[in-house]
């Protein structure tokens, strides 16, 4: 496969697995505004999804409807929506002879939807909820459109590679922001505060299903950084890009290939082999902070060694 091909199918992955945390993100803190008009804060999710100074977030961290229209569809922020679809469709039309014609049309939908111009009009006068729920279903038929119908071969491979990359450092920075506005304190036991935070990310019914003690900062850690089962934890991610990365060995490659498959191999025992005590005695940040550092050596070495533009 040429590498700017690797490279688009990467990045159109990376793009929609992006605008699904942020979407995902926006409509369980849409919940969690309506339950707390008054005290409600925005920062977290500005912190975690936008570029902006600490000065612009505090300017807009209490106009909900502000924030929803600045994420979603505001064309000068570079991480809205709007524009992460839109660079996504671009990697995709570069590259339509190696993705199924199902797959281009979902995300050609998926970027006439979002570029709506009554969504603005939505968002400020009617139900946020409505216009983040049509959205987060056109990427869900993405993902389903993609699963059922691309052939498993490398650009299956790439585009998982890229799914889980952004994945592993969106969980992380979604821990590390929502533990942070806690201090990292372990012994917090704001019920609502975790629970919004578990749903933010879909693990609240497996953690209602997991520990039958009540909500626990430790637990909550635990699901998010080592549970394998739990789609959206760190670990999965990384098992899941040692999995798909393993299926691009061939021959030609193999110094690159070995370099790459030892540093995923070193931050998967990390994180293997870690438990919440050592996790806590370490200092989470600091702990998040290494694997988001570890994520993003593997993705600088895949851009150096597989991709056009290294």
């Amino acid at each position: 496969m040429l590498s700017r091909v690797a490279d688009s199918l990467y990045w159109m992955s990376r793009y929609l697995e992006r605008t699904d945390g942020i979407l995902r993100m926006l409509k369980i803190n849409y919940a969690s505004s309506q339950d707390e008009l008054t005290a409600f804060s925005w920062k977290p999710a500005l912190r975690i999804f936008t570029y902006m100074g600490e000065e612009e977030i505090n300017a807009i961290a209490h106009k909900t409807r502000d924030v929803i229209q600045y994420m979603v569809t505001d064309k000068e922020n570079p991480n809205s929506v709007m524009n992460i679809v839109t660079h996504a469709r671009e990697n995709a039309r570069s590259v339509q002879d190696h993705i199924t014609k199902e797959m281009w049309q979902c995300l050609n939908d998926f970027y006439h939807t979002v570029r709506n111009e009554r969504l603005v009009q939505w968002i400020n006068k009617e139900d946020p909820i409505t216009v983040l729920d049509v959205l987060i279903k056109q990427g869900v038929l993405y993902y389903g459109t993609m699963d059922i119908t691309m052939a498993r071969g490398e650009g299956y491979a790439f585009i998982n590679i890229g799914k889980f990359l952004e994945r592993g450092v969106q969980s992380a920075d979604i821990l590390d922001i929502k533990f942070s506005d806690m201090d990292y304190d372990f012994t917090k036991t704001d019920t609502t505060y975790w629970k919004y935070l578990l749903l933010s990310i879909s693990g609240y019914e497996l953690y209602l299903k997991t520990y039958r003690s009540g909500f626990d900062a430790k637990n909550i850690v635990e699901q998010i950084v080592l549970n394998k089962d739990f789609p959206r934890s760190i670990i999965y991610s990384i098992n899941q890009l040692n999995r798909y990365f393993t299926r691009l060995k061939t021959e030609g490659n193999a110094a690159a290939f070995n370099k790459i498959e030892f540093m995923i191999g070193k931050l998967r025992s990390e994180v293997n082999y870690s438990t919440v005590d050592m996790i806590q005695q370490r200092g989470l940040h600091n702990y998040l902070t290494s694997l988001k550092e570890e994520l993003s050596d593997i993705a600088n070495a895949l851009s150096q060694n597989y991709f056009a533009y290294s």
